[in-house]
C-alpha cells in the first residue's frame, strides 16, 4: 500500500491485484474513490500511467477548495484490471470491484475503461447503487446500467456523427467493413461498427482476402465505413487501386478515433516510405478519416503540458500528443462534476446520498471543465466532438467539424471537402455500378414524350408558385386587415364591477386573510373580480395590460392572429385587444361562474367526485388542444386561470399573447411568491423563464391544481407548520431530495389519481406525461363516473339546482332577518318619523343643524347639504374608499380602512379629492344660482384607530394624531384648493403621476410649523 507523497518517489510498478490507497493526509472525513484501470498496458488510452496523473490533480482541487465539499476530504484506491497477459480482463475486474467494494466501502467507481471489464462492474454498481464515472465504456448497450455517467466519448455519439454527416451529404445508404479484432482484448473495431457486415482474419490478410472484401461493397453501396488496422486499411485502398474501380463514385470512410495514422507531422497517412505510396496517395483522394477532435481551450492546453510532466516525474511514462489526452482530461473532468454534485447532495446529517439521486445531478447537465464544455444528456453520455479529416495538395488535414453539443456539421474556413467529381457521389449511382438496372437500359424518348414532361413540369411549377404566393397574399391581408382590433369607443364599461365591488368575495376575504396573499392580475394588482365590459351587445371579460404601448411589429400580428384563430370548447375565445394608449386591454369570454378557485371555495355548490372528475376532463381537453396548436404552451395555468360558464364548462384562459405580458415587481412580496406556487422548479431556477413557460411546465401546473380539487384545502397544502410561500418557493426551487410537493392524502382520493399527481409534478420533466397520456390514464381510472358529456351537464344542473333551492330558502331567512336588524339600527340612530321618511325617498329636515347660512333658511341648507352629499356620494363609489361621516359641511373620507390596500390609499384619495373639486366647479345652489360653492380639502397619511363605539347607537369611528393633522390641513387651506401633507406627497410621489406644488411652512394649531403642497392635478400616462 502506498501513500501519495511515497508514489511520488518510488518507481518500481506495482503488483496488479494489490490495492493502493492514495491520500495527501488523515482527513477528519474521508470520501473513498476507487479506481479500477490497466497498470501496465499503455496501448489503452485509460491506462493508469495517463489517467492516474489527471486523477490525483482533480484531487488536489477539490481538497483545497474550501467551498467544494468542506468537512470532508477525498482519496483514492486503485487496483487494476489487467490479466496476467497485461490485457483488459472481463473476469478480473469485477473480483477487483468485489474487493475494493468491501474493503474500503467506496463512494464511486472511477473507471474501468475498457468495455468487456466496464460491463461486469456496471452490474455490481448498478446493484449496489454507487455510481460509475468512466472515460471509456464506450459500446452502445452501457444505457441499461442506471449507475453509469460517461465523461468520455461512446460510439453512440459516434453513430449520431454519421447520421447527421450522411443528412449533410444527401446520404441514405452505406456499407460497415470490419476486421476481427483480437478476442482476448477489448476489440475496439467491433464495437465501433456494432456488428461487422463480414467476418475476417486481421492477421497475414491475402491479396485475394482483399479482392473479396473490395467486391462486396462493389455491388451494393458507394459510401463505406472501414475500421481495421491502419496498414490493412492502406493495402485495402492500393488493392482498390490496381483493380480499376472508378474512384469518383466512391466515397471511404476510415474510423481512427484517436488518430493513429496522423501522427506524422506534417500528417500523411499513405506514406510508407515502400513502393506502393505514390499508389497509396493516390487511392487516399477518395478517403476521408473520422476523429475524435482534441478541446482547442487554454485550459485543455494547459492541462496536457501538466499531464507529461506529473506522468515522468510518477510513471516514467512519455505522453505524446494524441487524442487519447481528451481521455485523461475527461476522467479529471468526471471527478470534479461528481465532487459537484456529491456537495449539492450531501444534506446536514453528512449521510450518503443514494447513487441515483446524484446521477441525476450530473445527468443532463452542462459543466465546463478542462476538456471545455461538458454537455451530459438525458441518459449519462457526453456529447462529444468530432474532426473530418481530408486529402489537401500536400498532406491531410481537418476539413470538417461536427459539433455534439448542436448536433451540426461546422466546416472548417477556409477548408471544403474534396471531391473527386466536384460533388459527393450518390450512395446508389442512378443506374447501378454497371448500368445494369432496368430502369437505365437503352430507351429511346420520343420528341412528343419530351415536350409532354416538360410541359407537365412547367404546369407542376406554375401551380405550385400560384399556391405559394396565392396562400403568401391571404396570410399578408388576414395580418394588414387586424380583424382583432377592438376601439375604446366601442367598449362600454358594464355596471357589475360596481356591485362586485360592494359585495366583494368570500374567496378574495379569505385569501387576504391567508397565508398566500390576494389574487392578482397580469400587472400586479389586486383582483378581485373578473372585470366586464359590453362590446357589441355582449358582456365580455376585460383585462388592462400593464404596457405604456404595443409596438405592431410582425411578431405580435402573428401572436393577435393565432389568438383568433384557436377555438376549442375548453378554451375562453378571445375577441379582440384595444391597443390605444392608455387604454391597453385585452377582451375574452365572459363565463360568470367564476374561476376553479371560487367553485372550490364556494359553499353553495358542492363539489363531489362526479363534479370533479368532470372539471379535470376539461382542463386535460383544453390543455392537449393548446400544446398541439400553435400556442405551444400556457406557462400561466392555475386554478385562478380555469373558468366555468353557466352551463359549468370548464375554459382555460389567460393563455397566448406573449408580448403582452410583462413581469412586474410587486410591492408585496408575500403576494409575488403566493403566485409561483403553481410554477415548475425547472422555470424557478431558470434565470429568464420564457414567458409563456414550457409544455412539461403546464403539467407540473395541472398536478398542483389536482391537488386542489383533491383535498379542496387551498393551493399546495402541506401538514404541520405552516410555510409561507416564499419558503415553499425557496424549498421547491433547490431541488434537493426529499423534494417539497403538496400533501398527498389517500382518504381523499383514490391511488390512481395520488399516483398522477406525483408524475405530474416529478422533478425529472422527462417523467412528466403530457396531456394525451394524462387523457388516457384519466379515461382508464375514471370509468365508474361515465364520459357522456350530456349525462355529466345535466347531472351538474341538477345538483346545482338543489343546492340553490337551499341557498335561496337560506338567503331569504338571512335577508329578513338583516332587513329586521337593520330597521331596528335606524330607528335607534334617528327618529321614527325621520326614519320613515328616509325608508319613503322624502326630503328630511333635521332641526337645528349648526351650520346652517344666515342668509339661508334651514330647509334650503338641508337641501343644499342633501344635493351636494348625494353628489359626492356618487362619486365616492368609483374609488376605493370609505365614509366616515358628515358633521355639518365636513365630510370625512378614509381610504385603507376597513380592508387594506398597501400605498394605493393616498392613490385612491387624491384622485376622489381631484373629482370631487371638478364636481364642485359645476355644482349649483338652487335657491342660490350665481354663487359659485367654495371647497376645501385637506389630506394626510398616517396610522389611526378605528372601531366601533356604543351598543344602543353604534358608530365606527376613527381616532388619532393623523385625523387631527387631516383637519388641520382642511382648516388651513384654501378655497378650491387641495391641501396636501408632507407625508402623503411622499407617498404619491413613487405613483409619478401627480402633480404638487409646494406651498411652504404653514404655522398650524398644536402642531407648529408644517411643510405642506397644493394638488394641481394627475399627469396623464403619456406625461408621466
Amino acid at each position: 500500500v502506498f501513500s501519495w507523497t511515497q508514489f511520488s518517489h518510488l518507481m518500481p510498478p506495482l503488483a496488479q491485484n494489490q490495492p493502493q490507497s492514495l491520500s495527501p493526509h488523515p482527513p477528519q472525513q474521508n470520501i473513498t474513490l476507487a479506481v479500477i484501470l490497466p497498470l501496465h498496458n499503455t496501448e489503452y488510452p485509460w491506462a493508469w500511467p495517463r489517467v492516474g496523473p489527471a486523477l490525483h490533480w482533480a484531487l488536489d482541487k477539490v481538497n483545497s477548495d474550501p467551498n467544494l465539499l468542506p468537512g470532508y476530504h477525498l482519496q483514492l484506491v486503485f487496483n487494476s484490471s489487467e490479466n496476467k497477459e497485461g490485457v483488459c480482463s472481463d473476469s478480473v475486474a469485477p473480483l477487483v470491484a468485489v474487493d475494493l467494494k468491501f474493503s474500503y466501502d467506496p463512494w464511486a467507481f472511477i473507471g474501468p475503461g475498457c468495455d468487456y471489464s466496464s460491463s461486469p462492474v456496471a452490474r455490481f454498481t448498478t446493484h449496489w447503487e454507487v455510481p460509475m464515472i468512466t472515460g471509456g465504456a464506450r459500446a452502445q448497450g452501457f444505457n441499461l446500467y442506471s449507475s453509469i455517467t460517461n465523461i468520455g466519448p461512446t460510439h453512440k455519439k459516434l453513430g449520431e456523427f454519421v447520421v447527421r454527416m450522411h443528412r449533410h451529404f444527401g446520404w441514405h445508404k452505406h456499407a460497415l467493413l470490419m476486421f476481427n479484432d483480437n478476442k482476448k482484448d477489448d476489440r475496439p473495431c467491433y464495437f465501433a461498427v456494432e456488428g461487422p457486415y463480414t467476418q475476417m482474419r486481421e492477421d497475414n490478410i491475402t491479396a485475394d482476402d482483399i479482392v473479396q472484401i473490395i467486391e462486396f461493397p462493389y455491388l451494393v453501396f458507394a459510401v463505406v465505413y472501414v475500421c481495421c488496422r491502419w496498414d490493412t486499411f492502406r493495402k485495402l485502398m492500393v488493392e482498390f487501386l490496381r483493380l480499376g474501380f472508378p474512384q469518383e463514385e466512391y466515397a471511404f470512410f476510415f474510423i481512427d478515433l484517436f488518430g493513429y495514422s496522423l501522427q506524422s507531422h506534417p500528417a500523411k497517412p499513405w506514406a510508407r516510405g515502400d513502393a506502393d505510396d505514390n499508389a497509396a496517395k493516390e487511392a487516399f483522394k477518395s478517403v476521408k478519416i473520422l476523429t475524435y477532435r482534441e478541446p482547442q481551450n487554454p485550459e485543455y492546453k494547459d492541462f496536457v503540458s501538466k499531464l507529461k510532466t506529473d506522468a515522468m516525474d510518477m510513471f516514467n511514462f512519455s505522453v505524446e500528443d494524441s487524442p487519447m489526452n481528451l481521455i485523461s482530461g475527461s476522467f479529471h473532468d468526471g471527478v470534479m462534476l461528481y465532487c459537484h454534485a456529491l456537495n449539492e447532495t450531501l444534506d446536514r446529517s453528512g449521510a450518503r446520498p443514494p447513487g441515483d439521486v446524484i446521477n441525476k445531478r450530473m445527468w443532463n447537465r452542462t459543466y465546463h471543465g478542462v476538456t471545455g464544455l461538458v454537455q451530459l444528456d438525458e441518459n449519462g453520455d457526453r456529447e462529444i466532438d468530432f474532426a473530418l479529416w481530408d486529402m489537401t495538395d500536400t498532406n491531410t488535414g481537418i476539413v470538417s467539424l461536427y459539433n455534439g453539443s448542436q448536433k451540426r456539421m461546422i466546416p472548417e474556413p477556409g477548408m471544403k471537402v474534396h471531391w473527386l467529381k466536384g460533388s459527393p457521389p450518390p450512395d446508389i449511382p442512378l443506374c447501378g455500378f454497371k448500368n445494369d438496372k432496368p430502369a437505365c437500359l437503352a430507351k429511346t424518348v420520343t420528341m412528343h414524350q419530351m415536350i409532354s414532361i416538360v410541359v407537365c413540369f412547367i404546369f407542376i411549377i406554375i401551380v405550385t408558385v400560384t399556391v405559394f404566393i396565392y396562400r403568401k397574399l391571404k396570410l399578408e391581408n388576414e395580418l394588414t386587415a387586424q380583424l382583432w382590433r377592438v376601439d375604446w369607443e366601442d367598449i362600454q364599461m358594464s355596471n357589475m364591477d360596481k356591485v362586485l365591488r360592494r359585495a366583494c368575495s368570500k374567496l378574495t376575504m379569505s385569501l387576504r386573510g391567508s397565508n398566500y396573499g390576494s389574487l392578482l392580475t397580469m400587472d400586479g394588482n389586486y383582483q378581485i373580480y373578473a372585470k366586464t365590459c359590453y362590446y357589441k351587445g355582449n358582456i365580455t371579460a376585460i383585462k388592462y395590460v400593464n404596457k405604456k404601448r404595443i409596438e405592431l411589429t410582425r411578431k405580435v400580428l402573428f401572436e393577435l392572429k393565432h389568438m383568433r384563430d384557436v377555438q376549442n370548447e375548453h378554451l375562453t375565445r378571445f375577441i379582440g385587444a384595444c391597443i390605444g394608449p392608455p387604454n391597453i386591454c385585452i377582451l375574452t369570454e365572459y363565463c360568470p361562474r367564476g374561476s376553479l378557485q371560487d367553485l372550490m371555495e364556494s359553499e353553495g355548490i358542492t363539489l363531489d367526485w362526479m363534479f370533479r372528475y368532470s372539471l379535470i376532463n376539461d382542463i386535460v381537453k383544453g390543455m392537449a388542444f393548446l400544446h398541439n396548436s400553435v400556442i405551444v404552451s400556457h406557462g400561466n395555468l392555475k386554478s385562478s386561470n380555469c373558468v366555468v360558464d353557466s352551463r359549468f364548462v370548464l375554459k382555460i384562459t389567460d393563455y397566448g399573447l406573449e408580448s403582452f405580458r410583462k413581469e412586474t415587481n410587486l410591492e408585496d412580496v408575500h403576494a409575488l411568491y403566493a403566485r409561483k406556487l403553481w410554477t415548475a422548479p425547472e422555470l424557478l431556477r431558470a434565470d429568464n423563464p420564457p414567458a409563456c413557460g414550457t409544455q412539461k411546465g403546464d403539467v407540473y401546473s395541472f398536478g398542483i391544481i389536482l391537488q386542489e380539487l383533491a383535498l379542496l384545502k387551498g393551493v399546495f397544502y402541506l401538514e404541520g407548520p405552516c410555510l409561507s410561500p416564499k419558503v415553499i418557493i425557496e424549498r421547491v426551487a433547490e431541488g434537493r431530495w426529499p423534494y417539497l410537493r403538496p400533501l398527498l392524502c389517500p382518504q381523499s382520493h383514490s391511488d390512481e389519481l395520488g399516483q398522477l399527481m406525483q408524475r405530474c409534478w416529478s422533478e425529472d420533466i422527462n417523467e412528466r406525461p403530457d396531456f394525451n397520456q394524462i387523457k388516457v390514464l384519466l379515461r382508464k381510472n375514471n370509468r365508474g363516473y361515465g364520459s357522456n358529456i350530456l349525462d355529466n351537464l345535466l347531472s351538474r344542473m341538477e345538483q346545482y339546482a338543489n343546492n340553490l333551492e337551499e341557498l335561496v330558502e337560506e338567503r331569504t331567512q338571512a335577508y329578513h332577518e338583516e332587513k329586521r336588524k337593520a330597521e331596528a339600527l335606524l330607528y335607534q340612530i334617528l327618529p321614527h318619523s325621520v326614519a320613515v321618511q328616509l325608508k319613503r325617498g322624502e326630503m328630511v329636515d333635521i332641526v337645528g343643524f349648526t351650520a346652517l347660512s344666515a342668509e339661508s333658511t334651514p330647509m334650503q341648507v338641508v337641501t343644499l347639504l342633501n344635493d351636494l352629499y348625494t353628489c359626492f356620494d356618487a362619486i365616492i363609489d368609483n374609488f376605493d374608499v370609505y365614509k366616515v361621516e358628515t358633521i355639518g359641511d365636513a365630510y370625512m373620507v378614509v381610504s385603507g380602512l376597513p380592508v387594506r390596500n398597501g400605498k394605493l390609499h393616498a392613490r385612491e384619495i387624491a384622485r376622489m379629492s381631484l373629482a370631487l373639486l371638478e364636481a364642485v366647479h359645476s355644482f349649483r345652489i338652487r335657491h342660490r344660482p350665481d354663487q359659485q360653492l367654495r371647497l376645501r380639502i385637506g389630506i394626510h397619511s398616517g396610522p389611526v384607530c378605528a372601531g366601533v363605539v356604543g351598543l344602543k347607537m353604534p358608530r365606527y369611528c376613527l381616532f388619532g394624531d393623523t385625523v387631527n393633522t387631516a383637519s388641520r390641513m382642511e382648516s388651513n387651506g384654501e378655497a378650491l384648493k387641495i391641501h396636501v401633507s408632507e407625508a402623503t406627497r411622499a407617498v404619491l410621489q413613487e405613483f409619478n403621476c401627480f402633480q404638487l406644488e409646494l406651498r411652504g411652512d404653514v404655522e398650524m394649531k398644536g402642531k407648529g410649523r408644517m411643510r405642506t403642497y397644493w394638488l394641481l392635478g394627475e399627469i396623464s400616462s403619456n406625461n408621466a
